[in-house]
C-alpha cells in the first residue's frame, strides 16, 4: 500500500472519531440547557428551550417560510463572499510584489481596517438603499480585509530562495505569482476563508437586523421587537448550521487543493 493509499485510510478510520466528540459534546450542551429550562433554573421567557426552538425551526421548514429568508441571507452572503475573497486577493498579491503600491496604498488600508463596521452599515443603506447591495457592501468589507492581509503576509513569507531559483529558471512573473506564490501562500489564503464565511453570513444579517424586509436578520429583528426568544435562538441556530456546513465544505476544498503539502502532525491529529 502507497503513501496516499495509507493517508486516506486513515482519514477514513479517524472521521468517526473526530464527529462523534463534537457531536457529543453538542448533545451535553443541549441537554444540560433543556434540564435547566425545564426546572426553570434558566428562565425559559429569557433563554428559551432547545425543544421550542427545534420545534419553531421545524415549522419553518414546514410553511416554507425560513426557504425564503434563508435564500436572501445566503445570496447577500455570497455575492459579499466571492466580491471580498476576490478583492481582497488582487490587492494582497497586488501590494505584497509592488513595494511602491503597498508604500502608497497600504497605510490607508491598514487605517480603513480601523473603521467599525457597524458605523458603516447606515450610509451603505443610504448609498444602496434597503435591497441587498447594501447588505452585501457591508459584507465586502468585512471579508476583504481578512483576506488582504493573509494573502499579503503569505506571499511576504514565500522563501526568497526558491523565488531566485524560479526567476533564475526562466519564469516570468505571472509564473512566479501562478506556480510559486500562490501554491505557497494557499494555507494562509484558506485560513482566511475559513474566518470569511461566517464573516459574509455577519455581514449580510447585521444589514437585515438593521434596516431589509426579508432575510434572516430581518426575522431575528422583528421576533426581538415582539420579545420572542423562540424565534431569535431558531434564527441563530440556522445561521450557524448553515456555516458549519459551508466551512465542511471549504475543508473538503482545502484537502482537495493542499494535497502535495506534507501534513504537519497537528494536522493529522486534527483530520
Amino acid at each position: 500500500m502507497n503513501a496516499r493509499s495509507t493517508a486516506v485510510e486513515h482519514r477514513r478510520r479517524s472521521a468517526p472519531r473526530t464527529t462523534a466528540a463534537p457531536a457529543a459534546f453538542g448533545a451535553v450542551i443541549v441537554g444540560l440547557w433543556q434540564l435547566l429550562s425545564h426546572h426553570g433554573v434558566a428562565d425559559p421567557f429569557y433563554f428559551s428551550r432547545p425543544s421550542e426552538i427545534a420545534a419553531r425551526i421545524g415549522d419553518w421548514l414546514a410553511s416554507g417560510f425560513l426557504y425564503r429568508h434563508l435564500s436572501v441571507t445566503l445570496q447577500e452572503a455570497f455575492y459579499a463572499l466571492v466580491i471580498g475573497v476576490a478583492t481582497g486577493l488582487a490587492a494582497g498579491l497586488s501590494l505584497a510584489r509592488v513595494p511602491w503600491l503597498d508604500r502608497t496604498v497600504g497605510p490607508y488600508l491598514r487605517m480603513a481596517n480601523a473603521i467599525p463596521r457597524l458605523v458603516l452599515a447606515p450610509i451603505f443603506a443610504v448609498w444602496f438603499g434597503l435591497g441587498i447591495w447594501s447588505k452585501v457592501a457591508l459584507g465586502v468589507t468585512l471579508v476583504f480585509f481578512v483576506v488582504f492581509f493573509n494573502t499579503y503576509q503569505g506571499v511576504r513569507d514565500v522563501d526568497a530562495a526558491v523565488l531566485n531559483n524560479a526567476r533564475m529558471l526562466g519564469a516570468s512573473e505571472r509564473q512566479l505569482v501562478r506556480h510559486v506564490l500562490v501554491p505557497s501562500a494557499l494555507s494562509s489564503i484558506f485560513s482566511s476563508l475559513h474566518l470569511s464565511v461566517g464573516l459574509a453570513l455577519v455581514g449580510a444579517v447585521v444589514g437585515e437586523y438593521l434596516g431589509s424586509t426579508e432575510g434572516v436578520g430581518h426575522v431575528v429583528a422583528q421576533a426581538q421587537g415582539l420579545f420572542n426568544t423562540d424565534e431569535v435562538f431558531a434564527g441563530m441556530a440556522v445561521l450557524m448550521v448553515v456555516v458549519l456546513a459551508v466551512d465542511h465544505l471549504v475543508n473538503r476544498l482545502e484537502r482537495r487543493l493542499l494535497r502535495w503539502q506534507q501534513p504537519s502532525t497537528s494536522d493529522r491529529s486534527r483530520r
